[in-house]
């Protein structure tokens, strides 16, 4: 299991995340309008889920229905960036 960044961080990307993450494995490049959490980095310490002031990290298993698709953006943008924002713009235009 791993943790997952939702919609509530599109256009807000704040850093509160990434700064109390232990092993540094929340990303993203400028151009990005959310940050992703690294499946293959992340140790499950949860350590930023409360971190976050927009309520948008959740562990895999409890992502709200209505963002389950950010589960797959998350994992899709270490392997294809450009597939990565595609998706993000199709789930919250």
């Amino acid at each position: 299991m791993t943790y997952v960044i939702a919609e509530p961080c599109i256009d807000v990307k704040d850093q509160s995340c990434v700064e109390v993450c232990p092993v540094d494995c929340i990303h993203a490049d400028e151009e990005d309008r959310i940050l992703f959490i690294s499946p293959d980095e992340c140790i499950d310490c949860g350590a930023c889920e409360p971190a976050c002031p927009v309520t948008a990290i959740f562990s895999e298993d409890d992502v709200p229905d209505e963002w389950s698709g950010f589960t797959e953006v998350n994992a899709l943008w270490f392997e294809d960036k450009a597939a990565a924002r595609t998706k993000v713009a199709a789930l919250a235009p």
